[in-house]
């Protein structure tokens, strides 16, 4: 069959797509681009926030259409809205053939076949259950980086999120398979490995008892083929001294670390069940910059949860103010089914928890101009994503720039460059760097 996959949401969320686009491919079925010429078509759903439960919930109906006026005879429907809403999905949406939970997407294949056979088809294994690495993933991020999803789940119960009651408590994936998948991945590649899971920074300790990312990341270091490796979602009280040392000592991994904080009021933390004071966060950012001086931070904020007040948003701003960090994400609180925040006293009008954030993303917007100035003159690596049409320019990203989450930087050079190579450059402007010389082998293996 031709099958159109659709994947919304996180990067966790699309190496599980790419899990499944290799079982598909696997058992001789065609990826398609067009919903016009698909027999049948598989949406991997999102539903962290409003936004993405309404982004998952249009792209359902639209694809619905396609049952009734299209080729597509089979509609199938997994991931983390499946998991929530099974029930509605199957009862409002009859056009929906298959529904899959987040733990059952190796079941993708048998969903396909039931929905071909006029069936409708459900799966929800345990959501404590660890699914099974299929060996035939498919990359689709244009084959110079990747992600390597490192574990399933949390054990924080943040009061405002309910991943937890969708992907379960927190499991780590055994070392051995992380390794044979960035083999694996290296083989196709990847030159750029990025971690990620719900929460990086306790990685190992269910199976091994202790916080082992920093042996895996001394592993990952040796596989040859892999250039730069990256590390989201690092929850900074969980960061931890050994993890820090491997950073300082590994040249492949990049001194750049994700750590979503979330707020700097304490009376706010604590609200919001996080486990770090404006102190502590304060002291782990100083710690970080002391130890890795070129250290890259990113985090992301919540503005407007249930009881912040004005108080609490000037003390958040002159936190931003002081910490200055190279990369900010701000989102509004979003009440979700079932979490202990949705029924807080001291709901947040929308219009003040935009305002608010738009207060921030300014202040932000003038830190990072003014980092932008400092780094005018220095030279840095750059890994080339593509060319700019009609120019003799490439778009790029240094070490400090994730993809799809922080920005581009332009090259200017009349040379010939490859998607996934790495260049030295100076820079000269804002966005605008100069080529000084691609990268001798020694550094890039």
């Amino acid at each position: 069959m031709k099958i159109l996959f659709i994947s919304l949401g996180c990067d966790k969320n699309l190496a599980d797509s790419e899990e499944m686009l290799g079982l598909l491919t696997g058992s001789g079925h065609e990826i398609v681009d067009s919903e016009e010429e698909a027999d049948a078509i598989v949406i991997n759903t999102c539903c962290f926030i409003h936004d993405a439960k309404e982004e998952s919930v249009n792209t359902i109906l639209e694809m619905a259409e396609y049952k009734k006026t299209g080729n597509c005879k089979a509609l199938i429907v997994t991931g983390c809205m499946a998991q929530r809403y099974k029930e509605e999905i199957t009862q409002e949406i009859p056009e929906v053939d298959a529904v899959l939970g987040t733990t059952s997407y190796g079941d993708i294949v048998k969903a396909l076949n039931e929905a071909q056979a006029g069936n409708v088809f459900q799966e929800f294994r345990d959501i404590n259950e660890l699914p099974e690495d299929s060996g035939r993933r498919v990359l689709t991020t244009g084959g110079h980086f990747g992600y390597l999803k490192i574990a399933e789940g949390c054990d924080k119960h943040c009061t405002y999120c309910i991943i937890p009651s969708l992907r379960g408590r927190f499991r780590s994936v055994p070392e051995e398979r992380l390794l044979a998948q960035a083999e694996y991945m290296a083989s196709q590649g990847v030159k750029e490995l990025i971690l990620v899971a719900q929460e990086t920074t306790v990685y190992g300790t269910d199976l091994y008892g202790k916080k082992t990312l920093h042996i895996l990341l001394k592993k990952l270091c040796q596989i040859k083929g892999i250039r730069w490796i990256r590390v989201l979602y690092c929850y900074p009280e969980e960061i931890y001294d050994e993890l820090v040392q491997v950073m300082k000592e590994e040249k492949k991994i990049c001194n750049y670390l994700d750590l979503p904080i979330q707020h700097a009021s304490d009376r706010i933390l604590k609200r919001m069940g996080r486990r770090t004071t404006r102190k502590q966060l304060e002291d782990i950012i100083a710690k970080l910059r002391r130890e890795i001086p070129d250290i890259v931070l990113r985090t992301s904020l919540i503005t407007g949860f249930p009881g912040e007040t004005q108080e609490d948003h000037e003390e958040l701003m002159e936190f931003v103010d002081e910490m200055e960090f190279d990369r900010l994400g701000v989102f509004t609180y979003s009440p979700e089914e079932g979490t202990p925040a949705e029924t807080m006293e001291g709901q947040v009008p929308e219009e003040v928890k935009e305002e608010r954030r738009d207060e921030l993303m300014s202040l932000q917007q003038e830190i990072s101009l003014e980092k932008g100035d400092e780094r005018i003159g220095q030279e840095l690596v750059v890994m080339i994503e593509g060319k700019v049409s009609g120019e003799s320019a490439y778009i790029a990203r240094t070490y400090a720039d994730a993809p799809k989450v922080d920005g581009y930087i332009f090259v200017q050079t009349g040379e010939l460059l490859v998607t996934g190579d790495f260049a030295r450059v100076r820079v000269t402007g804002a966005l605008e760097y100069d080529l000084i010389g691609e990268l001798a082998d020694e550094y890039t293996e």
